[in-house]
């Protein structure tokens, strides 16, 4: 069964319609202002941030962290993963 992430927390579901269905709380535009987006990269044992590079784990772990290098300025949006 295939898993299906959310690109702004990370946050796992079964299927897409149940993630595109949820609010976000970690919405570009605010807690819960906007829905899940779809993650369309694959599952891998290692994540890297498009902005600056660093490794995580995990989505979750990934989009829990500001980041250094975002476009919006240091610390100013969290990191997003790459493909």
């Amino acid at each position: 069964m295939a898993n299906f992430y959310c690109e702004y927390c990370g946050k796992k579901y079964s299927n897409v319609k149940s993630l595109t269905g949820a609010p976000c709380y970690r919405h570009p535009n605010g807690a819960n202002k906007g829905k899940h987006k779809l993650y369309e990269g694959s599952e891998k044992t290692k994540y890297t941030c498009k902005y600056c590079g660093t490794l995580y784990p995990s989505l979750i772990s990934m989009t829990g962290a500001p980041c250094y290098r975002h476009p919006n300025g240091a610390n100013k949006g969290r990191h997003s993963p790459a493909l």
